[in-house]
């Protein structure tokens, strides 16, 4: 394929960017990538009641922060509504829908009827081939599509394969309300034409829609674009997507202190595969992502592998751009305020010049600011209980007898800080053990951080031995 493809993510803006339209927007960016096309944004807008600007902005930035790029403006479906009722009144001129002045009462006796009788709740097709004089006085029509009275309507589905639907079960549905505003089913069809969309990529909820958009679009003589039905995602027990899964909005990932290029890397492998990769770069999923990869069946959600892909993305990330990630998120995170109030230019260098110890050991960015509290901490340290045990049994007696040779000290480098305290060790027939957790609790008021070799030597020669004499008193 050329780069005449056009694929969009149409979110509904009634919240945050969840976790399952987040992954519809990346299959449709990876696709539209792949082929050397477009991804346009279009805000599915036209429920006012559920609508807010403030659950756009949300969809945007979660979009910006996964680096999901979109071509062109957002368009508001909103905004199309003039549009929408002309291609309905069109379709009426065409003799493919018809003007219905069924009152809700009708509508309702005619549901009852079915139900009392075994059949499903459908439009009897009361005024498809009565004429509008026959209309009741002041009630305003629906517009109602002709749908075929016979036959199967066929979605080609890249993921699911043939699907045929018999036309009798889709009835005459409305396509324009009494009150002039068009329907979803409607509206999706007509800005989907107008925006030259070429492949629609969406979740398999919509498959059942996708047998009703395609009658309007062969009424109009549209071309029906490529459609590709994505398994929807479950928890990890096989219930649909919840809270409890961990069905959350983008920002929440972010504030959880996962990395987006980790996330959409994760996204990626839900209910898509490329051999037995797991860790795929952006380019590389560009260049591999197809929808005929795409599983048939759902997805299950896992954070324990979301976490342990964030951990391989934090360990090999650049070291000051990770710094720069974690300060970034301060904010937002629980407890982000104690290293926002501290942080200066010392303790943003001595951040990145910890990160090799630090990243080793973290899955999330708040594992790495935890790790990293040691170095926003101020003198005089309050020692958590675990620490201060180790210090008062004979834990500081070590350190007194340690000091000297640390004062004495020319050398303050990763390697020298490490020989004279294995030599220290080495002299007073002491496990290092015995003196690496005095030390570690005396310089960080806790009992894990990372390696304590890295500790001190990245708070540095002044404030180290600061921290020691604070401690030994």
């Amino acid at each position: 394929m050329s780069g005449d493809v056009v694929t969009r993510f149409a979110p509904s803006p009634t919240g945050y960017l969840h976790i399952g339209g987040a992954r519809t927007a990346l299959f449709n960016w990876l696709y539209a990538r792949h082929h050397g096309g477009k991804m346009l944004l279009r805000i599915e807008d036209t429920d006012r009641s559920r609508n807010s600007e403030a659950a756009v902005d949300a969809i945007l930035d979660g979009l910006k922060w996964l680096g999901l790029s979109w071509d062109g403006e957002p368009i508001s479906q909103h905004s199309r509504a003039e549009r929408h009722r002309e291609v309905a009144e069109e379709l009426v001129r065409m003799g493919k829908a018809y003007y219905c002045y069924a009152t809700p009462a009708e509508l309702d006796a005619m549901r009852d009827l079915a139900r009392s009788e075994g059949r499903p709740p459908r439009y009897d097709g009361r005024w498809r081939d009565r004429d509008p004089s026959e209309a009741p006085q002041g009630q305003k029509p629906a517009i109602r599509i002709k749908s075929p009275d016979d036959g199967h309507t066929i979605v080609n589905d890249k993921v699911q394969g043939t699907i045929s639907f018999p036309n009798a079960d889709l009835d005459d549905f409305i396509i324009l309300r009494s009150d002039g505003n068009p329907t979803y089913m409607h509206a999706v069809v007509v800005d989907d034409h107008d925006m030259g969309v070429t492949d629609i990529i969406r979740g398999d909820d919509h498959l059942t829609n996708a047998a009703r958009q395609i009658i309007i679009y062969q009424a109009m003589g549209w071309p029906v674009p490529q459609m590709a039905h994505v398994p929807l995602i479950h928890g990890a027990d096989g219930a649909k997507l919840s809270k409890r899964h961990g069905a959350l909005g983008a920002e929440a990932y972010r504030a959880m202190g996962y990395l987006p290029e980790a996330l959409c890397n994760y996204l990626a492998r839900l209910g898509w595969s490329h051999g037995d990769d797991e860790i795929m770069s952006m380019e590389q999923m560009i260049e591999w992502f197809d929808t005929a990869d795409v599983n048939k069946g759902a997805a299950r959600f896992d954070i324990k592998k979301l976490e342990a892909i964030n951990g391989h993305y934090i360990r090999h990330a650049d070291d000051e751009a990770l710094a720069k990630a974690l300060i970034a998120i301060l904010p937002e995170i629980e407890g982000g305020d104690y290293y926002s109030k501290r942080l200066n230019d010392r303790n943003r260098a001595q951040l990145v010049a910890a990160m090799p110890g630090l990243k080793e050991r973290a899955k999330t960015l708040l594992e790495l600011a935890d790790g990293a509290r040691f170095l926003f901490a101020e003198r005089p340290l309050e020692n958590e209980p675990k620490a201060e045990n180790i210090l008062a049994d004979g834990g500081r007696d070590t350190l007194k007898k340690l000091l000297p040779d640390l004062e004495a000290l020319a050398d303050w480098t990763l390697e020298g800080l490490e020989t004279t305290i294995r030599e220290f060790s080495d002299r007073e027939e002491l496990k290092l053990g015995k003196v690496a957790q005095p030390l570690r609790a005396a310089l960080t008021g806790r009992t894990t951080s990372p390696g304590v070799f890295d500790v001190i030597f990245v708070l540095g020669r002044e404030e180290a031995l600061g921290r020691l004499q604070d401690q030994l008193g």
